[in-house]
């Protein structure tokens, strides 16, 4: 089968740099397949000095012993107005054996450079945005066959959790986990204990372990929580026991479909919502935030407000 015939130019843009790198990899594995990738790669840093009459000539330079050219422009996020107008002029004529791969973090698409590769081909532009928060476990479940295993996805999303969503330190540990994991699948357990946390627990990991009733995650959460945040917390948990009464209310009359639009939000932000209500009980929930009250006393008035907020969770979750 004959390969897709290449573009003059590309841009692969986004904050996944997993993406970002697989991308680049492939045009550099094709060019490679000729055997003549030495004398045919030019790969340069835009963050660092660079002349426009020099990157010209390089994007006009003929192949030798090869189809095409690649030229690897990474860092182009804030081009000096030069080098992005040189860009600019070139792509409206590009060298048909040139391959021109613009790489950023992040281009805004009403620039002069982003509409100009983008007139190039309707796939001239390789978008490699970062994932939602709630999408990153998936994600990961994806990356991690590239190193022959599976990962659950309660292990998928403590990963998450202990590392952060960046995409390169997330594919560091799963290659360390597959590596150490004997195992087809790696476990939470795996991740729990090879994994050492590094990113600063977020508030929403802990209000949806309170809020599924697990209760010794729920603890290991709050305690991971940064300091002198009670009354923060405090808030967070009463939010979400008002979210859950009205997601229970809503599910009972066989409206929970509408749930985000009454609450005012994206359906990916609720989208584990009526799961966690059908938990609770009315008069659960209804009691928890009549203990709010008291707990507020205590957080305003008492020293030991980390216990105050402690004994409320615990009695939200384990009722």
């Amino acid at each position: 089968m004959a390969e897709t015939a290449l573009l003059p130019a590309y841009l692969i843009v986004g904050a996944d740099e997993v993406k970002r790198d697989t991308a680049i990899a492939r045009l550099k594995d094709r060019l490679a397949a000729s055997g003549m990738a030495d004398f045919n790669l030019d790969e340069r840093d835009m963050q660092r000095d660079q002349e426009p009459d020099d990157v010209l000539s390089s994007l006009n330079t003929f192949p030798m012993g090869s189809d095409f050219r690649l030229v690897i422009l990474r860092g182009c996020d804030k081009l000096p107005k030069p080098m992005s107008e040189m860009l600019v002029s070139y792509l409206a004529d590009p060298a048909p054996t040139t391959v021109c791969l613009v790489v950023a973090g992040s281009l805004a698409k009403n620039t002069r450079l982003y509409k100009a590769i983008q007139k190039v081909g309707p796939k001239a532009i390789i978008d490699c945005a970062s994932k939602k928060r709630w999408e990153v476990p998936r994600q990961v479940q994806g990356m991690v066959r590239r190193y022959g295993k599976t990962i659950s996805t309660a292990a998928a999303e403590e990963l998450v959790s202990r590392v952060g969503e960046n995409t390169r330190m997330l594919d560091n540990e799963l290659k360390k986990l597959s590596q150490m994991v004997e195992a087809p699948q790696i476990e939470r357990a795996d991740v729990e204990r090879l994994v050492v946390r590094t990113a600063e627990v977020k508030p929403w990991d802990f209000l949806d372990a309170m809020s599924a009733r697990d209760l010794p995650r729920t603890l290991e959460l709050l305690h991971l929580l940064p300091p002198r945040s009670e009354i923060r917390t405090y808030s967070l948990v009463c939010s979400r026991l008002r979210e859950l009464l009205v997601a229970k209310a809503l599910d009972a009359r066989g409206q929970g479909r509408d749930l985000a639009s009454h609450l005012g939000v994206q359906s990916w932000q609720v989208k584990n919502h009526l799961t966690w209500a059908r938990r609770f009980s009315t008069e659960e929930l209804v009691d928890a935030l009549r203990g709010a009250v008291q707990v507020e006393e205590s957080l305003k008035g008492s020293k030991d407000s980390e216990t105050a907020l402690l004994t409320w969770v615990v009695d939200i979750v384990s009722r």
